[in-house]
């Protein structure tokens, strides 16, 4: 089983998230009532809908981690999952994303920063 089957089946049994096909087209997501939150692109890259709020809170701490991946502008950050570690901090980001997005006024129709990074982000494996 990959880092990203892991993670989903863990998530998927949250009482907050439901899962189905990503809106970008690849690959699977996890929406809550409120949006999408997780893309699983591939066996290790995950893009999670953090918010802009959230990640100007936490951009010292994402900027400094191997695993994250940040797009100038996006609500988006792609988490690359090499190791348990990883899976561990996508869970806790998921639970800020979720927090959140409860906290976030309902946008009128989808910005540019509502896309995930699908294809915007590499992230290089640590070495």
């Amino acid at each position: 089983m990959t880092l990203a089957q892991r993670a989903m089946e863990q998530l998927e049994v949250w009482p907050d998230l439901s899962s189905g096909p990503a809106s970008c087209g690849a690959g699977r997501a996890l929406r809550s009532v409120h949006s999408e939150i997780v893309h699983f692109h591939s066996d290790h890259d995950v893009d999670l809908h953090l918010t802009a709020g959230a990640i100007r809170r936490f951009h010292d701490d994402l900027q400094e981690s191997t695993a994250i991946g940040l797009i100038p502008g996006s609500d988006w950050v792609t988490v690359h999952l090499d190791c348990d570690t990883d899976v561990d901090l996508l869970m806790s980001l998921v639970s800020a994303a979720l927090k959140a997005h409860q906290n976030r006024p309902s946008p009128a129709g989808r910005t540019a920063g509502d896309e995930c990074n699908f294809r915007r982000v590499t992230v290089l494996p640590r070495g």
